[in-house]
């Protein structure tokens, strides 16, 4: 691991109340659930804490379109849209639903991510993590994936306007990065890498889909393990980040490829996440760690966690404090699986490993990006 600052945590007391609705996968506390749970194990004193801001209509149009954040502003405040905006603008189905926080949230989503992308700038801390950063869907001009803005097209955005020109993104999310892609697919300063589920909504990604030339993708087969999350890694991944050199760098790290999670086929244990992470660290002298997907609350709270005792060189695989114990104890999820919750879900943050075979489709996918 290298040698850096003590990181910064950027977060937000929003999260604690707001809901995307009760049959929504958004339902559940992963923000205010990370922040109590590094509390708890000692992990984030307030010198290392930022609390975060609303970013303006004028920082979220650097990217998004005005009359998008305008109808967005005001479907919040009158909780409803009508059949016409709802379809131009994606808004109102179960997908990007309407409610309370809908505007404010995201925006302070994106406000996290700019106020991350300012301090690395700034020479502030070398490391920062935003784990309300992570929404990486939303198109310019209307939501997607449960993302009504992308943070991270915004912070990359800022690393552009002032002045860097190799900034590397990648994506670890189980869902292709697809609205990253899309936003710096004809721009040589910005790579974007997305390892994702092959076949999985967006149906995009595919590994000969290289966007203008700057992105790389590793769609993956269901059931991707440990052992092919390490092997691509090494042999694809941390090859092109070396190659690039990144003055910056992004890292998305959704927790929905858990083998936990409900929305995805893969089979990762958190400490596969852990472990790529920890290989990037060295490639660029600027990290920017955003979360993204992860829905059930128990395996995204947990992975989050031990990912910012990672950044701070604490081990995560240390026993729970009590106080820690007394956080994960008192989560809810309705889904049949958080009726009866495994004991691990309680008494560790970290997963079992769960290694496998190097299959040949994985192999084929590590060829086809090297090549």
């Amino acid at each position: 691991m290298p040698v850096f600052r003590p990181p910064l945590f950027i977060g937000g007391e929003i999260y604690r109340g707001s809901t995307y609705g009760a049959k929504h996968p958004l339902a559940i506390p992963r923000i205010s659930t990370v922040i109590d749970l590094s509390r708890a194990m000692g992990w984030l004193p307030d010198a290392q804490y930022r609390d975060t801001h609303v970013a303006s209509e004028r920082e979220i149009a650097r990217f998004h379109a005005p009359d998008y954040i305008a109808a967005l502003k005001r479907a919040e405040a009158e909780q409803r849209v009508d059949a016409e905006t709802g379809a131009r603008y994606n808004l109102g189905k179960l997908e990007n639903p309407i409610f309370a926080e809908m505007y404010r949230r995201p925006a302070t989503s994106v406000g996290s991510t700019l106020q991350a992308a300012r301090l690395l700038l700034a020479g502030e801390a070398d490391v920062v993590y935003a784990p309300a950063g992570g929404t990486h869907h939303a198109r310019a001009g209307r939501a997607s994936g449960f993302c009504y803005f992308n943070a991270p097209v915004l912070g990359i955005l800022e690393w552009l306007d002032r002045g860097l020109e190799r900034i590397l993104y990648v994506d670890l999310d189980a869902h292709h990065g697809d609205g990253v892609e899309a936003a710096f697919a004809h721009d040589d300063r910005v790579l974007t890498i997305s390892i994702h589920e092959d076949g999985r909504w967006p149906y995009s990604g595919k590994v000969e889909d290289r966007a203008g030339g700057m992105a790389r993708n590793l769609p993956m087969p269901p059931g991707f393990n440990d052992s092919e999350m390490a092997c691509a890694m090494r042999e694809a991944v941390l090859p092109l980040a070396r190659t690039f050199a990144p003055q910056a760098m992004m890292i998305q790290t959704g927790a929905d490829a858990l083998a936990e999670d409900p929305l995805s086929r893969l089979e990762l244990s958190n400490r596969a996440l852990w472990d790529a992470v920890a290989d990037l660290l060295p490639l660029a002298p600027k990290i920017l760690v955003v979360g993204g997907g992860g829905y059930n609350p128990w395996s995204v709270g947990r992975c989050w966690t031990g990912l910012w005792a990672v950044l701070n060189g604490h081990d995560p695989v240390a026993a729970p404090t009590a106080s820690a114990v007394a956080v994960l104890r008192g989560l809810t999820w309705h889904r049949a699986a958080g009726r009866n919750p495994p004991d691990h879900w309680f008494t560790t943050l970290a997963d079992q490993r769960r290694p496998g075979p190097v299959r040949d489709a994985v192999r084929r996918v590590i060829d086809a990006v090297r090549a």
